[in-house]
């Protein structure tokens, strides 16, 4: 069984704080929903409100239609991973796993099935009869997950699973998730502050910041159309360069003044977009360095960032403004360089004092 879930003008406070106002979200069956944002968003806070570890001050919480926030936690046919595993060290794995269903109940015979089925898609049957303490990081993971996977829920919640695993655990958990997930047909929700993460695993990402929801979308949608400055500076890395712009228009779309007086045409349609004071965002993928091309501008390098596949140069431009560029693996460039630099200008971002965005015309629009 499967879970679609409603939540509708949800708010929760604490005292006179308020962690949660008015928010509503829809999840589909079968869908993997990451919540991404910064410590403090509300998202832990919210996932806890689902699995009822939470109060729903305002607003409703529903799952095929039918209302839960009433309902006591057990009541609610939803299994949580917790980031601290919380396995019994006394017991073996397989009684870890066991336990929740033994405690309702459910007969022998289909407990050892189950458990023999998760353990089989976790790849943990050489682990059944070890205690935690036996375990690494990842396996004790494996197991929490296991321990859900049992109970053969509506829904699984995951709280920042893999926030206590080290770098490499953490890469390789992350894809064995990915992987878990085709094998297991159910609604995911899963919390985290890790944007790579965020983009790996989801199908949408909910982008969280100060008591609200600022973007719903699929992981590109949300990379290369951000619905506001922060999200735009959360999601990728490096972050998003911006650019204190004067705008003007020609031919219907936004020409933008750069800090050192260099024109740059973008596909921004001129129209709609209000507001006195600009940013134009940039990502370091669209700035190369001008070979072969005229350069919009140029800039000093300051920092070099070698990373492999490619090399990040943070550059200055002559007004003091920072831009990340993005050049070869192997790039020749040297601290110090005086370096040409060009702006792709048909992708790029405008965004007012606000934080409120405009984007450039997706082909085939307009």
């Amino acid at each position: 069984m499967t879970a679609f879930i409603e939540i509708h003008n949800v708010s929760k406070r604490y005292g006179s704080m308020t962690v949660l106002d008015g928010l509503s979200l829809s999840i589909k069956a079968n869908e993997f929903m990451v919540f991404l944002g910064p410590s403090g968003c509300g998202k832990s806070t919210l996932l806890r409100m689902i699995a009822g570890l939470e109060s729903v001050d305002e607003g409703t919480i529903s799952i095929n239609g039918e209302r839960i926030d009433t309902l006591p936690p057990g009541q609610r046919d939803i299994a949580m991973v917790f980031q601290s595993y919380a396995l019994y060290p006394h017991m073996t794995v397989s009684d870890n796993m066991a336990f929740g269903l033994r405690n309702i109940n459910v007969a022998a015979d289909v407990i050892a099935a189950r458990v023999a089925e998760a353990a089989r898609m976790l790849e943990i049957g050489h682990l059944l009869e070890r205690k935690p303490g036996q375990l690494s990081g990842g396996q004790r993971q494996r197991v929490a997950i296991g321990r859900a996977i049992v109970k053969e829920p509506k829904a699984f919640l995951f709280d920042e699973p893999l926030s206590n695993l080290d770098a490499a655990l953490r890469v390789r958990t992350r894809v064995e998730l990915a992987q878990l997930r085709n094998r297991v047909k159910s609604t995911m929700i899963f919390v985290t502050h890790d944007q790579i993460e965020a983009m790996t695993l989801a199908d949408r990402i909910v982008v969280m910041n100060n008591r609200k929801i600022e973007q719903i979308g699929s992981p590109m949608e949300i990379y290369s159309r951000p619905a506001s400055r922060f999200v735009a500076t959360f999601v990728g890395s490096p972050t998003m360069n911006f650019l204190d712009v004067g705008l003007s228009e020609q031919n219907g779309f936004v020409s933008a003044r750069l800090p050192d007086g260099t024109e740059l045409r973008t596909t921004i349609r001129a129209a709609g977009v209000k507001g006195t004071a600009h940013s134009l965002g940039i990502r370091a993928e669209a700035v190369k360095l001008a070979s072969g091309v005229p350069a919009t501008t140029t800039g000093k390098v300051d920092v070099l960032e070698r990373l492999g596949d490619r090399t990040l140069l943070y550059t200055r431009l002559k007004d003091g403004s920072t831009v990340v560029a993005e050049d070869i693996g192997n790039s020749r460039v040297a601290i110090g360089d005086e370096v040409g630099l060009s702006l792709d200008g048909t992708r790029t971002h405008l965004f007012d004092a606000e934080g409120s965005a405009w984007h450039n015309e997706e082909p085939g629009h307009g």
